[in-house]
């Protein structure tokens, strides 16, 4: 099938560019549906099975945290951002920093919205797979929802496990809403660094 190269090439082509292909090749119009479901039947093929993916994703964070336990620093930063456009809701992620200063995307969730209950599935699942050694810092945004799920999380994100803080930036940019003087903003975040 002349389609399997155009994914191996690029697997996030776009439907629109299939569709075109077809056009330029076979000088018929397909749907936007029967593109986005060739490009998905071929991504499969070439790539693998989403659950396959996510299954061998677990196996090599083990394989990656037993060989090299403090090749990141303990520090991990957790936030949330609202999807718009087709697809709603929200998009939950956790970063840490390798040696070389270098932001790690470390999981990452789908969910219906930034909620505690959302934002607790997402904790724990963090807590048991992912940050499964001691004394590690956890920074997130002031969000409710957040701080929340962490008070349900029966304390596996306090000491000794985890030290909970929240992130400067976020600290500041709610004090200038709030007081509206930027001279005190600077004060602010310049004190906890």
């Amino acid at each position: 099938m002349p389609f399997r190269p155009l994914v191996e090439v690029d697997p996030s082509i776009k439907v629109k560019s299939i569709i075109a292909e077809v056009q330029s090749r076979f000088n018929y119009t397909v749907s936007n549906r029967k593109a986005w479901l060739v490009k998905q039947k071929f991504v499969i093929k070439v790539f693998g099975d989403w659950k396959v993916s996510y299954q061998t994703l677990l196996v090599w964070l083990k394989a990656m945290t037993a060989k090299m336990p403090r090749h990141y620093k303990p520090l991990v930063q957790i936030d949330g951002t609202h999807l718009y456009g087709k697809y709603k809701g929200a998009l939950l992620v956790a970063v840490t920093q390798d040696g070389n200063q270098n932001i790690v995307p470390i999981v990452f969730a789908i969910v219906e919205g930034e909620m505690a209950d959302a934002w607790e599935f997402f904790l724990t699942n963090l807590w048991r797979y992912i940050v499964i050694i001691d004394d590690v810092g956890i920074i997130s945004n002031c969000h409710n929802s957040i701080d929340a799920a962490i008070a349900r999380c029966n304390r596996a994100w306090s000491l000794p496990r985890a030290c909970y803080m929240f992130c400067i930036r976020h600290i500041g940019s709610n004090f200038l809403k709030r007081f509206k003087a930027s001279y005190l903003h600077k004060l602010v975040v310049n004190t906890s660094i």
